[in-house]
């Protein structure tokens, strides 16, 4: 059994997107995708943040969703809250050079971080989450071809891995608290499981 909030699982939910007419998948807090088909991965961010990446040249690519923990204000990417992002950002990258991506010709792009859950503001979750995966992906000598971060409104996020082509649509009118509640969860769950294991930065 894995422990909840630390280890990062392979997102389930698929559904046919007539939108974009092609099969979907759904990303959560705490989840994350990696494809070689062309499928649209879809997410919605508050104060949490994705990272998609993809192999440029041949179009594996995979997202990830997730927030550190929070009590640490520290934006150093070796501290106790920063290893819950960095275990996202490894199992992610991990996944796809297994499927065949290269290490040398991936490409990044991010989104999140929003100042969208009052809880969390006040520690500065989101701008945390938004620094630290900018800091991970220059550490790692992974080049960021495009981001969206921080402001106060959610996100949905449409990720083409195949093209690398995002589709991002700020929800500036949205009325239910959905994505409050599943980041509210999310955190408590980080919060509650221990740091545990080496996080490898390659």
């Amino acid at each position: 059994m894995t422990t909840p909030g630390f280890v990062e699982h392979l997102a389930r939910n698929r559904y046919f997107d007539r939108n974009f007419n092609t099969e979907a998948v759904k990303v959560l807090p705490g989840e994350y995708f990696v494809t070689t088909t062309d499928v649209v991965i879809v997410t919605v961010l508050g104060s949490c943040v994705s990272a998609c990446i993809r192999d440029r040249d041949k179009g594996i690519g995979g997202m990830n969703h997730f927030m550190l923990a929070d009590g640490s204000n520290s934006h150093d990417i070796a501290s106790a809250s920063a290893r819950y992002g960095g275990y996202a950002m490894e199992v992610l990258i991990n996944h796809l050079l297994k499927l065949g991506a290269r290490r040398d010709a991936l490409e990044a792009k991010v989104f999140g971080g929003g100042r969208v859950m009052s809880v969390l503001t006040a520690s500065n979750v989101g701008d945390r989450n938004a620094q630290f995966v900018l800091d991970y992906l220059a550490t790692e000598r992974i080049p960021v071809a495009a981001q969206d971060l921080l402001d106060i409104y959610p996100r949905k996020i449409y990720y083409f891995p195949k093209t690398g082509k995002v589709r991002v649509k700020k929800l500036v009118r949205m009325h239910n608290d959905t994505v409050v509640k599943r980041e509210r969860e999310y955190s408590a769950r980080l919060v509650e499981a221990p740091v545990a294991g080496d996080v490898e930065l390659f």
